[in-house]
């Protein structure tokens, strides 16, 4: 009976979030959308982009976010495309700043609608195994939320969704979030700052960038870090209960 008690009703009312996106995602491809979050539509409407920054930048800056915020909320495809964007009309410190501030939004608004619509109903019903693994994620939410942001072999949009049906916090999911996506981020924009040179030279940008050795390798050593806390505890808690660490 216990068991029964404790599973949330679920209601079709609860999926009006992820109706919401689907609507979103359907109406993007629909619209053909998509082609303007491509390297091709930046590269012919650039110059006409880079004035209309240079003369409006509030507006600009507004506008940026809120389309990354978009595509974030809805996982389109073109992040990376917007990310090195922002690199390019806005340099690699404020373009950085910028995206941060729009993929934040965008991925706690998903968070918050899968929570909502399926994340505390599937957390409800879930066997015990999924519950100790639920329970070790909380334990230590902020350093293995910091791990999936860091370490870019995850989709972007897988990490945004799991969490919601982990138990995460909000706040953690937030600061996780805004400071876990900073160094990758960051090497997009630099590559976006160089943007105008690579089109000149008929190419595009590289997105594997991130893989290379001399980026990836201070990305795993962020994560190792993050791990640090994660490591002490067990390392503490046998201690503490007389077991060899």
């Amino acid at each position: 009976m216990e068991e029964t008690a404790e599973k949330a009703p679920f209601s079709l009312r609860r999926l009006w979030p992820l109706a919401v996106i689907a609507g979103g995602i359907t109406l993007f491809f629909l619209l053909e959308l998509d082609r303007y979050l491509s390297f091709e539509a930046l590269r012919e409407n650039r110059a006409v982009l880079a004035d209309w920054v240079a003369a409006n930048r509030l507006s600009a800056v507004a506008c940026y976010i809120l389309l990354y915020i978009a595509v974030v909320a809805l996982s389109l495809p073109g992040g990376a495309v917007l990310t090195i964007a922002g690199g390019f009309f806005f340099g690699p410190a404020w373009g950085t700043l910028w995206t941060v501030i729009g993929a934040t939004i965008g991925a706690t608004l998903l968070f918050l609608a899968a929570k909502t619509a399926l994340g505390d109903v599937l957390r409800a019903r879930a066997g015990p195994a999924l519950r100790r693994m639920e329970s070790g994620f909380q334990e230590n939410a902020l350093s293995y939320m910091f791990i999936l942001r860091l370490v870019p072999v995850f989709p972007f949009f897988l990490v945004n969704l799991a969490p919601a049906f982990l138990g995460v916090p909000l706040h953690t999911y937030i600061i996780a979030s805004f400071f876990g996506i900073i160094p990758g981020t960051f090497v997009y924009a630099l590559v976006g700052n160089g943007l105008g040179a690579i089109f000149d030279a008929g190419k595009t940008p590289d997105l594997s960038i991130i893989f290379a050795p001399e980026i990836l390798l201070p990305l795993l050593g962020l994560a190792a870090l993050a791990m640090v806390p994660v490591l002490y505890k067990r390392i503490s808690g046998k201690k503490e209960a007389g077991l060899p660490s």
